[in-house]
């Protein structure tokens, strides 16, 4: 099979839930063997933006705050929501600040348009690394209860692959810096 062909029919469309950050759809489908089905598509209307501040004794922060989707307690990397006509850059720089009060001077890409669960959303994420660390007042949003912790970046790629962090963004990032590391090619 070509990696160009659709191998889905769509017969209809049905909106099931609108919010300020996703809609819910309902597909109506022909499968790729022929079947009648339906497929339910969560459409963000944010994409994801995620930043790991790395300072000059090659420390870093993570963010605590229960997650209530999960029902536990998580420790991650900044991130949050870039609303549509906000510049990615622009949407790191916010959230770090908002999130730990951390204003860095350089920011670098490490990883974009990362599919974050591609069988059911169609949610893509951006990843930077920031450097030229300086503080700053935090000041999170309405619905985030947050802890902030430096620890070492190692101890936090500790946390990634031991699955002390779980979060599939943090992981990314984290696992990402680690293997520029090993490469020689931290930014």
């Amino acid at each position: 099979m070509s990696e160009s062909i659709n191998p889905w029919t769509t017969l209809s469309t049905r909106e099931v839930y609108d919010n300020k950050w996703i809609r819910v759809r309902e597909d109506q489908v022909i499968n790729p063997s022929g079947g009648r089905g339906i497929y339910g598509v969560v459409e963000y209307k944010n994409r994801a933006v995620g930043v790991v501040p790395v300072d000059d004794q090659g420390f870093t922060w993570l963010v605590g705050q229960y997650r209530y989707t999960h029902h536990r307690y998580e420790w991650e990397i900044p991130e949050g929501g870039c609303p549509e006509g906000e510049e990615l850059m622009d949407c790191a720089r916010r959230e770090l600040l908002e999130e730990t009060g951390i204003v860095a001077e350089r920011y670098d890409l490490i990883a974009g348009d990362i599919q974050l669960s591609n069988s059911t959303t169609n949610e893509v994420a951006y990843l930077y690394v920031a450097h030229g660390i300086r503080h700053d007042q935090a000041s999170p949003e309405e619905t985030e209860k947050l802890e902030v912790k430096r620890v070492p970046l190692d101890k936090a790629i500790e946390m990634a692959m031991n699955g002390e962090i779980r979060d599939g963004m943090s992981v990314i990032a984290l696992l990402k810096l680690a293997a520029m590391k090993t490469q020689g090619f931290m930014p």
